[in-house]
């Protein structure tokens, strides 16, 4: 069996172990005679991973009672008008920070729907590289909007900003179970799975318990957190497959140690990455300010696109696979997840040694 290093931003790298697990359990799961994908989801064998996913999801990352877990379809796009059509009220608004890409699409969907927002903060004049440290709250918004992980121009916030007890709704479609929470003024945190939870397809929320009243009337009964969170997210047939997968994803994050002992070992990744950058005298740049970098995506240019082009080639000879930059940016982007194992940052860091002494 041949595995690359796959550095793709997502759908990204999955844990070995449970791409095993779960081949192993393809066509007979728990002794049903039945793949998971075959079970009904009313089933009592479904039933068992669907309470184990959410009760080992609030436990690994501390979730607090009064917060709601549903999974939901569509990605974190759906989530970009799911937000303000069951946040914002009638006469109300809501605050965007925008740091990237993902940032301004959520903005544009809340604009579609003819809600007011007001933009607190941008990076955009400079390209995105860093996360805006000064912004003032609106009095009386109905949520601030953040991307706390930024795949395209590899920026991240490194705490949760404050925001004067105005809930705070987080897309961490790259950075969740990544790190510890402070719930504190969180209001719902989503995420699309396929970066660091899951596969594609599926999206994870979780919302406070004060936000999940229906606030407007005329929403599709399908697109109202009440009726997901009311029918413990089976209102439907839910993505069962990827639920699974999203619960062995948790049991391994659970063996490793958990969310503290994972963030750190994140820490360590990116920084053998990061100190060949800074300690290239130029040869690497990186593109997102030092107090502002991804442990998650970690990117940078060469001098010229034609290098650019020479690293990246001989790279997937080597079985680097995934390092050519979004377009926004360029030059290379290293996607380093939670599965992303140390070894393969370590012969990431050790190749782009390589690759400057020789050119």
């Amino acid at each position: 069996m041949k595995r690359v290093y796959n550095f793709y931003a997502g759908p990204a790298t999955l844990p070995l172990p449970i791409l095993e697990k779960a081949a192993n359990e393809l066509t007979d799961f728990n002794g049903t005679g039945m793949s998971v994908m075959e079970l009904s989801h009313r089933s009592k064998p479904y039933d068992a991973v669907h309470s184990e996913v959410i009760s080992t999801m609030r436990e690994l990352y501390k979730i607090p009672d009064n917060y709601k877990i549903v999974f939901l379809q569509g990605g974190a796009s759906t989530q970009f008008f799911m937000v303000p059509m069951n946040l914002i009220g009638e006469g109300e608004s809501a605050d965007y920070i925008l740091t990237g890409s993902w940032s301004q699409k959520a903005l544009k969907e809340a604009d579609i729907l003819g809600k007011k927002t007001n933009v607190i903060a941008t990076s955009k004049e400079t390209n995105f590289d860093r996360i805006p440290k000064e912004f003032s709250v609106t009095k009386d918004a109905s949520y601030v909007h953040i991307t706390s992980n930024n795949t395209i121009f590899g920026t991240q916030f490194q705490s949760l900003p404050e925001t004067n007890s105005i809930p705070l709704v987080i897309d961490a479609s790259s950075d969740i179970f990544s790190y510890e929470i402070n719930w504190k003024n969180v209001g719902m945190i989503y995420a699309g799975a396929q970066k660091n939870a899951g596969p594609s397809g599926i999206a994870i929320a979780i919302i406070r318990e004060d936000l999940c009243k229906d606030k407007n009337t005329g929403i599709p009964t399908m697109l109202r957190y009440s009726t997901h969170i009311e029918n413990n997210s089976l209102y439907n047939t839910p993505p069962t497959f990827s639920i699974y997968l999203i619960n062995l994803n948790l049991q391994w994050l659970k063996s490793k140690g958990g969310i503290s002992s994972i963030a750190k070992i994140n820490e360590n990744k990116a920084q053998m990455i990061y100190s060949v950058i800074d300690e290239s005298n130029g040869f690497y740049k990186g593109h997102a300010q030092k107090d502002s970098r991804s442990l998650m995506n970690i990117t940078f240019n060469l001098k010229t696109p034609e290098l650019e082009e020479k690293f990246v080639k001989e790279a997937t000879a080597k079985d680097f696979i995934g390092l050519k930059g979004h377009r926004s940016v360029g030059g290379i982007r290293a996607s380093i997840y939670n599965a992303m194992p140390v070894e393969g940052c370590e012969k990431l860091a050790s190749f782009m040694k390589e690759f400057m002494k020789n050119n």
